[in-house]
């Protein structure tokens, strides 16, 4: 087990949020959603930092946010489903110690989930089917570079969780081997 932060990354749509808040109890540890902490700290929705800085000036606030985040302790983070796009906000977290555990959702899955969507900047499109389509074989092979555990989350949140925080106990850490 990790005496580091466990990061949950993972598409859009995959549970992050849902997920950590139940593998955050189970474990002990304090929850931590990366996009409303960026909220909080700029005052402004994601969908405003967007419309206002567009989606470069957002990842340059979520890179702030991981660096402040990855210095705390005991923590479950819910990453955004970009965070990992970055190797910086990867290395953040591993350097502090922390696991990232990727949510690997099914596409039909994530497609169902996310049909209906009206927060996300990136699925405010004509063509959402697409663009779900494109972005997942875009950043499928990122979060799975980046992950040291990868947890089927094709199933209901509270399920996910507990296979979550079954892989973080059985984690050995990088010196041990995965």
């Amino acid at each position: 087990m990790t005496n580091g932060n466990i990061i949950l990354c993972g598409f859009m749509g995959c549970g992050k949020t849902s997920v950590g808040r139940r593998a955050a109890k189970l474990m002990g540890r304090k929850f931590c959603d990366l996009d409303q902490y960026i909220e909080e700290r700029e005052g402004m929705s994601v969908k405003e930092i967007f419309a206002q800085y567009g989606e470069e000036g957002f990842r340059e606030r979520e890179a702030r946010a991981v660096r402040e985040v990855a210095f705390r302790r005991g923590l479950v983070v819910a990453s955004g489903g970009g965070t990992v796009l970055r190797a910086d906000n990867v290395e953040a977290f591993h350097r502090k110690g922390g696991v990232v555990v990727y949510l690997d959702a099914p596409l039909a899955a994530l497609q169902e989930r996310l049909k209906r969507d009206k927060r996300r900047p990136l699925l405010q499109v004509p063509d959402r089917r697409r663009v779900i389509c494109e972005l997942h074989a875009q950043r499928a092979p990122l979060y799975q570079a980046a992950a040291d555990v990868t947890v089927d989350a094709g199933a209901p949140p509270l399920a996910v969780a507990k296979r979550v925080a079954a892989a973080c106990r059985a984690w050995k850490g990088p010196e041990e081997g995965k």
